[in-house]
């Protein structure tokens, strides 16, 4: 059966653009976003997708809050809480959904699934060609030590699922891997360390939006791990055009509107990605930067809107 012209056609643009922010509160990078719309002429509206809802009666089959009368002409997903495996999927089937009605989505469910799920993105790197760490995801703890053998260097465990450096381990040998009830999801996800001790350590988080690098910080730390949240000290920084053209490619590898690529330089300098965030905070690098970041991030999802309605029209 085919798909009801509501499913598909381009919504038509509007004068002021109403915009539903995904986020679990109204937090600061929530306040700087809201305020960013409201200069643009957007009415934006903070709506956690725990309280949306599929609804066949509801306009297109979807409930949210705030948006009783329709459906708002673009999501732009700050947050997305955790939750069971069914709670999860119905939120990402409600991204799916709205793109489906023919609202544009930042990011889209697909982009979030990619880089929440960590293996998936360092499968997309490689496979787009761009340097990344050798990474390995199992469910069994024998695997997981072959693997450690075999690689005879240090790897680091990270949950699958996580952000802002939670529950990293340094493996050096089988007998450092933990228990599997004791690892997140009881899945092994290793990536092969290529942290370099050089008056400490430090790697870069690069924030792309719209095909473009935005802005770049340090992040410098004594710890091996220099993530923000877990102490690491943001440092302005600028990105080369290596950077710039990796940061790029990275995001477009998983499909991201707008991203946090971390790089790393290895041993020999060589630039490597560790990770693609698809729901970037960015307290500490408006720190470093004259940039307005919630600005240009809710610009660029303007531009697209009526980039959009120039092509459906």
């Amino acid at each position: 059966m085919p798909r009801s012209p509501e499913s598909i056609a381009p919504r038509a643009a509007s004068s002021c653009p109403a915009i539903a922010l995904v986020s679990d509160d109204t937090d600061w990078h929530a306040r700087a976003l809201l305020k960013a719309f409201d200069a643009l002429g957007a009415r934006a509206q903070v709506a956690a997708l725990q309280d949306c809802r599929f609804d066949s009666a509801g306009p297109g089959g979807l409930r949210l809050p705030g948006f009783d009368a329709g459906l708002p002409d673009a999501v732009l997903v700050r947050t997305m809480s955790g939750g069971s495996f069914e709670a999860v999927t119905l939120r990402l089937g409600l991204l799916h959904a709205l793109a489906e009605l023919g609202v544009t989505v930042w990011n889209s469910a697909r982009a979030i699934e990619r880089c929440v799920d960590k293996s998936m993105t360092s499968f997309l790197l490689a496979r787009a060609g761009l340097p990344t760490p050798a990474s390995f995801a199992t469910e069994k703890r024998e695997q997981a030590a072959e693997i450690v053998r075999r690689e005879a260097g240090p790897l680091v465990l990270k949950p699958l699922f996580g952000s802002q450096g939670r529950g990293l381990r340094l493996i050096r040998t089988p007998d450092d891997l933990p228990d599997p009830a004791e690892v997140a999801g009881s899945v092994y996800y290793l990536q092969r360390f290529v942290g370099v001790e050089r008056g400490g350590f430090h790697d870069f988080r690069v924030l792309v939006s719209h095909g473009r690098v935005v802005a770049a910080m340090m992040r410098h730390s004594a710890h091996w791990v220099t993530n923000v949240k877990r102490g690491g000290k943001p440092v302005a920084a600028v990105a080369d055009g290596t950077m710039k053209d990796l940061a790029t490619a990275a995001a477009a590898a998983v499909g991201a509107d707008f991203a946090g690529v971390d790089i790393a330089y290895d041993g020999e300098e060589r630039p490597t990605v560790l990770e693609v965030n698809s729901m970037p905070a960015w307290s500490g690098l408006q720190k470093t930067t004259p940039v307005d970041i919630a600005a240009t991030l809710a610009g660029d999802l303007i531009e697209a809107l009526a980039l959009r309605a120039q092509r459906g029209g």
